[in-house]
């Protein structure tokens, strides 16, 4: 692709997106958007929503990752060219469900093995067309992680949405209604506060040595999602999806008495 610049001027990369663009490690994150409607695929509508839409959201998703000449690396803003960001897989038709299911998940492993291409933006949309199980349609969205972390990602494709009610109105989620408190609870509340407090300054000292001495001396236990094997991350890997209900969600960060979940791949349903 012919890169033309927009401007002379350069970003600084910061260290962690340096090194999840490196040598040694290359991390994407791969979101799925489920449609309830079969997609009916017109090139005009993919490219006019990303080039108002979704590539404004962040100057990063215009820009490529270059080494200066003091070998500090930067992101040097280019011009897009939208039809190399858009891959539309083409399969057999009038299959069993069942025969989409494993073309999309063998897709998807297929997909996150793959390297971006380092002369282009580091962003992807694949449209899936076909039906399963799941969805009618489903539209997968690549994007490498040196280009922000899981929350700010999730917050740009989720701005790119609009409500099916009133698509001028901004995409709302429902608010947990907060309870109003007395003067008497409110008391108890502050000093139910104060031990929680130091009780995290202590669970952050633990948690910090203990990946010290990970990191250094002591090796992790070997357990079903650790083998232990050497070069393990140079083995093929397999996409597997597991469906948990905003509920399930809820009682599992219960359980574990955790601030909050961290899920690495996102599917939203439309």
């Amino acid at each position: 692709m012919d890169i033309a610049l927009e401007e002379e001027a350069f970003e600084p990369a910061s260290p962690s997106s340096q090194y999840l663009n490196s040598s040694n490690l290359s991390l994407c994150v791969i979101a799925v958007l489920e449609s309830k409607i079969p997609i009916e695929y017109e090139e005009s509508l993919p490219l006019n929503l990303l080039k108002d839409v979704f590539v404004p959201i962040n100057p990063r998703f215009s820009s490529i990752m270059v080494t200066g000449k003091k070998g500090t690396r930067k992101w040097k803003r280019v011009e897009v060219n939208y039809k190399d960001h858009i891959k539309t897989p083409i399969f057999p038709s009038e299959k069993p469900l069942d025969f989409y299911d494993e073309c999309f998940s063998n897709y998807i492993s297929n997909l996150a093995m793959e390297q971006f291409p380092q002369n282009r933006p580091f962003w992807e949309i694949h449209i899936f067309k076909y039906p399963t199980n799941d969805a009618a349609g489903s539209i997968i969205f690549k994007l490498h992680h040196s280009l922000g972390d899981g929350y700010s990602l999730m917050g740009a494709l989720l701005s790119c949405l609009q409500r099916v009610d009133n698509p001028s109105l901004p995409l709302t989620f429902p608010s947990r209604q907060r309870t109003t408190l007395s003067s008497k609870d409110k008391a108890f509340s502050v000093l139910k506060v104060v031990p929680r407090f130091f009780k995290g300054i202590v669970n952050t000292v633990y948690d910090f040595g203990e990946s010290i001495l990970k990191g250094t001396f002591v090796e992790d236990d070997r357990t079903a999602i650790r083998s232990g094997d050497e070069g393990v991350e140079f083995r093929p890997i397999v996409v597997t999806t597991k469906t948990f209900s905003l509920d399930s969600l809820k009682q599992i960060k219960a359980s574990l008495n955790v601030v909050s979940i961290n899920i690495s791949s996102l599917y939203v349903t439309s």
